[in-house]
């Protein structure tokens, strides 16, 4: 049989028979990103989705440039093209004021200080990540996969697993599928050796398989500036003062998303206070930089509550189920403070389909052997994953200070921005998915700390007359170094459990 004729074969075993080698529950960005890696190995695909629709959603606008090098491995770096996609250069960092610019690390630098990296770009300079409309992206994505033939996609919503009788193992899904004639949902399946399930943040298989639940203590509220002069073009922006944390970054010629952090059980934003609307307009909107506050105020004047998203925090989780995995941000999420989620997701992808090669593993029906990948594929991700988990939470907690010491770190860590060279390399390295190293994460985290230290310790005693305040200073430090110990120690022991 050729080649052609074992293609259209697989295609009629999908759409007659609703069988193949991997069924992938949500055509997001994982889910479209390994059906179409697993697709380019010559597996037969379906890829399920409950609606093929543009989404129109608030997640997934940033993409690192380790992220964008993930997607040019994978064979789909023209999905970035002809959506209006905006070069993202590095971060601004705007602290009561104060602007420090922390660009992307040159490659050549970024390897003369931490070693060999991943990350390389043919076009030499600098790195760089894309912002855009998350929809755009994933329209692109989804196209990608109708476009190879090994893989069949169905506007679908799945329901369930279907399990074998016979032993505690995934066969495929149950899904719900809209007659077009008829309107009506209509009871259906769809099995496969392999069973991926990747339904994004609401995963509603995650209590099943995984048993962690997300932790949220904030929420991220979404505006769209229009025509919005920006302190740093081309550059993502990160505002800190009294009030939590809020990001600036351009996701088309036109449009430019602000995201407001606003935590739990905030006073501003209770009802006596006006609510959202009222923390936005009396907090946040004096507290930007003047040139955004024309377009800012433009865009809370519909009198809407803005569109929010939960900031998550969950830990990753070994595989070990027979016939099904879940993955991406159902299996592992963090704060999306760095914008990390995506660079996350296709470097796992990446990873996985090497490990799932039909090189190395001809049949995917091999529970064991699936299982044995699976417990690789949690530890192996962790040089890149670890280092973005970590450093999105550890990151949160230091931009939404809500104490003294975490005050005193937050000033630590833009003075540290304000040192340049290794000081910014470093850092932003590690966010932008380039530095692939834990120990330069922790190396930095703690220069902070104790940097952080100094400053209170001069603070503090303020002149050598200041001197009989060297006990007060002592146990301020003190104070400062046990809270940097919590802030990250938990999000490392979490990366260290299987």
């Amino acid at each position: 049989m050729s080649s052609s004729q074992f293609q259209a074969a697989n295609e009629q075993r999908r759409r007659l028979h609703h069988e193949a080698d991997v069924v992938v529950v949500g055509a997001g960005i994982f889910g479209c990103a390994i059906a179409f890696a697993l697709a380019k190995q010559g597996r037969s695909v379906l890829l399920l989705e409950r609606s093929l629709k543009e989404p129109d959603r608030i997640v997934g606008e940033l993409l690192q440039p380790g992220g964008v090098s993930a997607l040019e491995k994978l064979g789909l770096a023209h999905t970035l093209e002809g959506i209006d996609a905006i070069p993202v250069h590095g971060y601004e960092v705007i602290y009561y004021g104060k602007e420090v610019e922390i660009p992307y690390p040159s490659n050549a630098g970024v390897t003369g200080r931490v070693g060999s990296n991943e990350y390389t770009n043919e076009k030499g300079g600098r790195p760089e990540g894309r912002a855009f409309h998350h929809g755009r992206f994933i329209t692109q994505l989804r196209k990608a996969c109708a476009s190879q033939p090994n893989i069949t996609i169905v506007e679908t919503e799945v329901v369930d697993t279907i399990t074998s009788t016979h032993n505690p193992q995934v066969l495929g899904v149950k899904s719900r599928t809209t007659d077009p004639s008829t309107g009506e949902k209509k009871d259906d399946c769809y099995f496969g050796q392999l069973t991926v399930i990747a339904d994004g943040y609401a995963s509603r298989f995650r209590k099943q398989y995984i048993g962690k639940q997300p932790i949220v203590k904030s929420k991220f509220y979404a505006l769209e500036l229009i025509d919005c002069p920006l302190p740093a073009p081309y550059h993502g922006t990160v505002i800190l003062g009294d009030a939590s944390p809020v990001l600036l970054y351009q996701i088309g010629t036109h449009e430019t998303r602000a995201l407001i952090d606003i935590p739990e059980n905030l006073p501003s934003a209770s009802v006596a206070n006006g609510g959202v609307r009222g923390h936005i307009r009396n907090v946040i909107l004096p507290s930007l930089p003047l040139q955004v506050q024309p377009c800012f105020e433009a865009a809370i004047q519909d009198g809407k509550i803005p569109r929010s998203m939960p900031n998550s925090f969950l830990p990753p989780t070994t595989q070990m189920e027979k016939g099904v995995v879940v993955l991406g941000d159902a299996m592992n999420m963090r704060h999306p403070l760095t914008g990390g989620g995506m660079t996350v997701a296709f470097n796992d992808v990446v990873l996985l389909a090497e490990m799932l090669a039909p090189e190395k593993i001809p049949d995917l029906g091999d529970t064991k052997a699936i299982q044995k990948v699976m417990k690789e594929f949690h530890w192996k991700r962790k040089g890149l994953s670890s280092i973005i988990n970590i450093l999105a939470m550890a990151l949160y907690s230091l931009f939404a200070a809500n104490d003294r010491q975490l005050k005193a770190l937050q000033k630590g860590c833009f003075q540290y921005f304000q040192r340049g060279g290794n000081c910014v390399d470093g850092p932003v390295g590690l966010l932008a998915g380039i530095i692939r190293q834990p120990f330069v994460l922790f190396y930095h985290f703690f220069a902070v700390a104790f940097l952080s230290i100094w400053i209170v310790m001069q603070e503090t005693m303020g002149s050598l007359l200041g001197f009989w305040k060297f006990p007060l200073a002592v146990e301020e430090s003190v104070l400062v170094f046990w809270k940097a110990c919590v802030v990250i120690f938990p999000f490392i022991f979490s990366e260290m459990r299987a």
